[in-house]
């Protein structure tokens, strides 16, 4: 296949927006779109490379899944096992366990469906999970598990008639996304079978060009259409959020953009000539490996500092995001693609070694319930407040202190429970995360008024 630097550079079109939108940027409210640009990528790179390997009667399962296993596995694992220490010292037993579910759902690409059935992608809850982010890999290797069959099945007929049978399945899919956007929006946003459409854009196109060369667009419709594909993704970057119904009608917005640049833009055209440029090129390269970095810095980030991480840290991050993506692309990525330095039987020979380490560690976690033996017993009764009610939280700290959750301060501050309670209590604690912070100057103005030491945990 004949390499073309604007699609490396459309990568870091996708790549961006999904960062920023992470990181919290109002202007890129519609930044999760870069996801559906990935989809279409991918869906045009896989199916050039599979049906010119068909065509070349050298296609093999076995080779397809080995390049799958050295482009997408051993970064993979280097994030996972970099996030392994942050989990063990950051992360209460509630979160651990669920970060033990997620390790084995991702080894097996099953996070889409472990998400769907805990959280929604929109979710305040989900920024603080730092694996979200893969659910997209598995859908794109779920989509991978059937798709090289169906084209080795349907290799030949004509093109013509590949393209109606890829074109069946896409307003199927299309339609399912359409229908349960609004009715069950979160098992649309992260299952295949609404998601499969995307992929089927980019694979449509491979086909368009596979029996017709780019050389009868003349460079006026070249110029035109590469121009429209860029500014339908701008808009749907800019312009969408997260009240926008994903996927839906809506998505065709982006992946019909990234469509008209791969069919049109070249480097005899503007858009072309922008995305071949070297800083969008570069940072197409280390795409991958800046998708995988950047929602564990994030997520870890807002754990650990309990409130909304300000400016600063941001930008910091950001910077992290890009040097840890190079540095995995650089001395991850690149080794592992190289057969003289890893052949066959190593790549898939690590990439078992790593998927049973992760299911074993992640199962591990699960069963330990988030292993609460790594907090001293006095962090573990405090823990397990939290899944008591509001007298037995009294008791089992001692009558000494008022605990309270932040739910429960109002309805405390109007009852005086607190005050009543006991001559004894000199101190009120509030326990709860940045919506309790939000709550704090009311209370501790309120409770020192009557004599009271105030804290939050």
């Amino acid at each position: 296949m004949k390499y073309r630097r604007e699609i490396d550079g459309l990568r870091a079109i996708a790549v961006l927006p999904v960062i920023l939108f992470h990181a919290g940027f109002r202007s890129f409210s519609g930044g999760f779109t870069g996801v559906d640009v990935f989809f279409v990528i991918s869906g045009y790179l896989i199916t050039t490379i599979i049906y010119a390997d068909l065509g070349a009667g050298r296609f093999s399962i076995l080779d397809f899944y080995e390049r799958r296993a050295r482009r997408i596995l051993p970064a993979l694992f280097f994030v996972l096992f970099s996030c392994l220490p942050f989990a063990w010292f950051w992360l209460i037993p509630a979160d651990m366990k669920s970060f033990c579910q997620s390790l084995v759902a991702v080894t097996t690409f099953a996070s889409n469906i472990l998400f769907w059935q805990t959280s929604g992608y929109f979710d305040g809850a989900a920024e603080l999970k730092p694996l979200l982010h893969t659910w997209s890999l598995a859908v794109e290797e779920q989509y991978y598990l059937f798709f090289p069959l169906l084209l080795m099945v349907t290799s030949r007929l004509r093109v013509r008639w590949m393209m109606s049978v890829l074109g069946a399945l896409f307003v199927v899919s299309f339609a399912a996304a359409q229908s349960m956007s609004s009715d069950s929006s979160v098992a649309a946003f992260f299952l295949l079978p609404t998601r499969g459409w995307e992929l089927i854009v980019g694979a449509l196109v491979a086909l368009y060009f596979s029996e017709r060369s780019r050389d009868p667009f003349n460079s006026v419709v070249n110029e035109c259409g590469s121009l429209i594909g860029l500014a339908l993704i701008v808009y749907a970057v800019q312009t969408f959020d997260k009240q926008t119904p994903w996927p839906s009608i809506y998505t065709l917005v982006p992946t019909a953009g990234t469509a008209l640049i791969i069919l049109f833009a070249t480097q005899q055209t503007l858009v072309g000539r922008l995305l071949g440029h070297t800083w969008f090129v570069g940072v197409g390269l280390i795409s991958y490996s800046a998708y995988l970095w950047h929602q564990p810095l994030f997520a870890f980030a807002r754990l650990r500092r309990g409130d909304e991480i300000g400016p600063q840290v941001i930008f910091g991050l950001l910077l992290a995001t890009l040097v840890l993506a190079y540095l995995s692309w650089k001395y991850v990525e690149q080794p592992f693609r190289d057969r003289h330095r890893f052949d066959r039987r190593k790549i898939f020979l690590y990439s078992g070694y790593g998927s049973v380490f992760f299911i074993a560690v992640g199962t591990t976690g699960h069963v330990l319930a988030g292993v609460p033996q790594r907090f001293s017993p006095q962090q573990q009764r405090l823990l397990a407040l939290g899944n008591l009610g509001m007298n037995a939280k009294l008791r089992a700290y001692g009558l000494g202190t008022c605990f309270l959750d932040y739910e429960q301060t109002v309805d405390v501050l109007v009852k005086n429970e607190c005050v009543n309670m006991s001559d004894s209590v000199k101190r009120v604690v509030v326990f709860g995360d940045s919506e309790a912070a939000h709550w704090m100057p009311g209370i501790r103005q309120e409770f020192n008024r009557l004599g009271f030491n105030v804290g939050q945990w």
